[in-house]
């Protein structure tokens, strides 16, 4: 029967992430409760003046190989196990001189941590598996009836709180669920590190920790909650430096303004709606860069999300800030640009350091997970097949070399048409996305260029199955276009061009977003 208030009298401690442990400790001794501690913990405790007995002497045995053994004994693991309501149990215990411990306090050595670093080598890798932790956490949590657990140092406090009239059932219930979840991580973390070779394994053990549960999911009927991976990386990593809460679309939108932003060396600035640009440009800095990017789509542009991969500084804030604007992503922005953006106090400012989206990108299926390489690099424009007899000029190969990277990041079937018109660098000038019919996708985005269409270059993201889009690009006119190739009307497509003496190249490599 498990007792609604536990006061423990004894506590074993062994923790690898120190913070708040002299203060536990203290709190525990002036409850009375014993302390058992290990090593490096032990220490701490007796620095603060705490009376802590090390393990060894609970077990007659002293810490071997390295320290990798110190817990693993019975002498231990039968105090933390044994049902108290079980009179055998307490017998047994009887018998072999052994101590009941009540609460168990123990974190985990740093194992994701570790591996994150690039440098580490195997062997310091290794040392990073936890035994006696994950084992002594796992045993408290299953027998939570009669025992506390904390892997937390943030949950010391409201255990601190409980000393006094006992532990509630309902409160370690709590602690054992994050206590499983915590050796269910790590576990998770040493298996993907085994199989980091493996792109796509037998088995995911992918474990995610909650940011923060969101306002709603894409309709205010739909719950939704932010997760991150053990590691934070990228947008999970982002600080939001300003503005209200963010929303599950915001999330979504200011992760492809980021990934567009930063596919680009050259400073770059995207402006996203709906994970599509309205328009991104390059130039010789992002107060340049701002205006060719709006004038791609300034109407859509509006409540939009600003992607760029340089710091923002005060004249792009300016410019920003004069048109309604969710969300601005950026590795940093300097003081001039906070006190300019700190004129719209809704608008939220998201520091991103690292980009982090070389992780297989996953997408959930009823019942399932489909899982695929990240679609990375820029694609080498020196292999591209010119299959016209005009060729494109340098200029116009740049600008093509801009839409086809650029479209990579549309939703298909995708047109991105650029110029170099805005004579600061490439821009968007016309989009088409998600369209059913690829033709479509280019009436769109001549549509949305207007006149900016007649001599600007097109990108399409897979092959033309048909001539009609060429020619409703060629008839709006479009100078040169890129794209795949590797249609069975390939030959119709090239004889539209060649009838406008209009340059294609093929890349032999399509860039499909669904």
């Amino acid at each position: 029967m498990s007792q609604d208030l536990l006061r423990p009298r004894r506590a074993l401690v062994s923790v690898y992430d120190k913070t708040g442990l002299a203060d536990l400790a203290r709190a525990l001794h002036d409850a009375g409760v014993a302390i058992v501690s290990t090593g490096s913990t032990a220490k701490v405790i007796a620095d603060a003046g705490v009376p802590v007995t090390a393990v060894s002497d609970l077990t007659g045995f002293p810490e071997i190989l390295g320290g990798r053994v110190k817990t693993l004994h019975p002498a231990v693991h039968g105090g933390i196990l044994a049902n108290r309501d079980e009179p055998g149990h307490l017998d047994t215990l009887a018998a072999h001189g052994i101590d009941a411990i009540d609460l168990v306090v123990g974190n985990l050595y740093p194992f994701s941590a570790t591996v994150a670093d690039p440098a580490v080598s195997e062997a310091q890798a290794i040392e990073m598996i936890d035994i006696g932790g994950p084992t002594m956490v796992r045993a408290a949590a299953k027998n939570h009836a009669h025992v506390a657990v904390v892997v937390d140092p943030d949950d010391y406090a409201a255990v601190i709180s409980e000393l006094s009239t006992g532990i509630s059932l309902e409160t370690r219930r709590s602690l054992a669920r994050k206590a499983f979840a915590h050796t269910a991580a790590y576990d998770a973390a040493i298996v993907n590190w085994l199989q980091r070779d493996e792109p796509f394994p037998a088995t995911r053990v992918d474990t995610w920790h909650k940011v923060e549960d969101l306002r709603y999911g894409e309709n205010p009927h739909q719950p939704a909650a932010f997760y991150r991976r053990p590691v934070p990386s990228g947008l999970s990593s982002a600080p939001l430096l300003q503005g209200k809460a963010l929303s599950y679309t915001n999330l979504l939108d200011a992760d492809a303004a980021w990934r567009m932003a930063t596919a680009f060396d050259e400073p770059c600035v995207a402006i996203i709606k709906h994970t599509n640009p309205t328009g991104i440009a390059v130039a010789a800095d992002l107060a340049e860069a701002y205006p060719a990017a709006l004038a791609g789509d300034p109407v859509s542009a509006y409540g939009g999300i600003v992607g760029c991969n340089r710091p923002v500084d005060g004249a792009t804030a300016e410019q920003i800030i004069a048109v309604f604007t969710e969300v601005v992503v950026a590795p940093s922005f300097t003081a001039e640009a906070r006190n300019v953006f700190a004129r719209r106090k809704n608008l939220r400012l998201l520091e991103v350091s690292a980009r982090g989206d070389a992780e297989p990108q996953v997408s959930s299926v009823t019942g399932g997970l489909l899982v695929q390489e990240p679609d990375l690099g820029v694609d080498d424009a020196a292999a591209w097949q010119v299959v016209t007899r005009a060729a494109p000029t340098d200029e116009q190969r740049r600008a093509l070399a801009f839409a086809w990277q650029a479209c990579r990041h549309v939703k298909s079937n995708a047109i991105v048409l650029a110029s170099m018109d805005a004579g600061v660098g490439p821009a968007i000038v016309g989009v088409g996305a998600g369209q059913m019919s690829r033709v479509d996708s280019v009436e769109l985005a001549v549509r949305k260029a207007g006149d900016r269409a007649k001599g600007a270059v097109l990108a399409s993201d897979a092959f033309f199955p048909f001539r009609d889009g060429p020619d409703a690009a060629l008839a709006a006119g479009i100078t040169a276009l890129v794209q795949p190739g590797g249609s069975r009307r390939d030959e119709e497509v090239i004889a539209a061009c060649d009838e406008h003496r209009v340059p294609m190249v093929f890349t032999g490599r399509r860039h499909f977003r669904h």
